[in-house]
């Protein structure tokens, strides 16, 4: 096996959550340096829930594991900008520092505020939480309270939409998630004097009506829970994050994932991240993409399907890439993820997910 397809094999592992991340390190992390370019058109975000709730290991990050993060964060090559500052500049067509990550927060959990907040506020590293009211109101042991919010947004939290009770919203009609976004808007409005400007769905689910649908709400951008590199999707309404818990939230998956680059793609298929209900001529659906630009050899282009491991690749002419799959999509999420070696020893990564009601 030539050395680079060792890394590689080892990666794509790593995306289907069979190894961690600490494998990866000699392969990826020995080989990055600062890039000589000084500016970049995409943005790594990464994506928390729980700090310190060991009860709730596939969404909580350890303490320690964040101070490492902080620290990396704080030392590194990095720039971290607020999240609306990131969706700006893309949407004005403006450059970004290179190296940029977003840093967002789900659910709004107490811990949160008792131990996230208090150590990225002395690091000053901004953050967008995205809340459902439900929760605010129910007034949980487990989540924060409004009067938490309004602190943590008075002292330059950025506070992002997510729906009134954490919905599952491909499952949901248009009036429900309307009201939804209407309802949770006007308790923003009350209690904070202001509405997000941003979107997070629930669990990342979403269909192309939901996406249309959140977009005509008024939001700037809104974000899933799928892995890759903002800049390498067509729209700013399903963007990727890099999620962080126990398992997949090592200091070397995150600087795999804070280095990582745009694997640029056009004319994906399926065009809507909803399945088929059943096995059929529409489940496996066809899939595949077209690399928009001259990025190098698309020989180590690798893809894996949380459901059915590596797919086989078929590249139709110079730049359309096929996914050949013959096992039809569980019930639930599924995820993609595809990632190619980049410059610098950096990985291009691309991911998507799809939802079989």
């Amino acid at each position: 096996m030539s050395a680079i397809k060792r890394p590689i094999n080892k990666l794509m592992r790593l995306c289907t959550g069979i190894i961690s991340g600490a494998v990866l390190a000699a392969a990826v992390w020995a080989a990055l340096a600062p890039s000589l370019a000084s500016a970049a058109s995409s943005a790594v975000v990464i994506m928390y829930h729980r700090f310190g709730e060991s009860d709730f290991p596939s969404t909580n990050t350890r303490l320690e594991q964040l101070d490492a993060h902080i620290a990396e964060l704080t030392s590194g090559p990095y720039t971290v900008l607020p999240v609306p500052e990131i969706v700006r500049r893309l949407n004005a067509g403006l450059d970004l520092p290179e190296r940029t990550v977003g840093i967002t927060i789900d659910d709004a959990y107490r811990s949160v505020y008792t131990e996230a907040w208090p150590r990225f506020r002395a690091a000053g590293l901004p953050v967008t939480i995205f809340a459902s009211t439900a929760h605010l109101d129910g007034g949980a042991n487990r989540h924060m309270t409004w009067e938490q919010l309004r602190e943590m947004h008075k002292g330059g939290v950025d506070i992002g939409h997510h729906s009134v009770s954490h919905l599952h919203m491909p499952k949901a009609d248009a009036a429900r998630i309307d009201k939804e976004i209407q309802a949770a808007n006007d308790r923003f409005d009350s209690e904070l004097g202001t509405k997000p400007s941003l979107f997070a769905y629930p669990y990342g689910e979403a269909s192309t009506a939901v996406i249309t649908q959140v977009k005509a709400a008024g939001f700037e951008a809104a974000f899933g829970q799928h892995s890759g590199v903002i800049g390498n999707t067509v729209g700013r309404f399903y963007l990727p994050r890099f999620a962080m818990n126990e398992k997949y939230g090592d200091l070397d998956r995150l600087r795999l994932a804070i280095n990582a680059l745009p694997l640029p793609v056009t004319d994906v298929t399926p065009p809507d991240p909803m399945i088929a209900a059943a096995p059929g001529p529409n489940n496996p659906p066809a899939m595949g993409f077209t690399i928009s630009r001259d990025i190098g050899d698309l020989g180590q282009l690798a893809c894996f399907l949380s459901h059915a491991g590596r797919g086989k690749l078929e590249r139709l002419g110079p730049s359309r890439i096929e996914l050949r799959i013959g096992k039809a999509f569980p019930k639930g999420r599924t995820r993609l993820n595809c990632t190619l070696p980049g410059p610098d020893g950096r990985w291009r990564w691309y991911g998507r997910q799809y939802y079989r009601p």
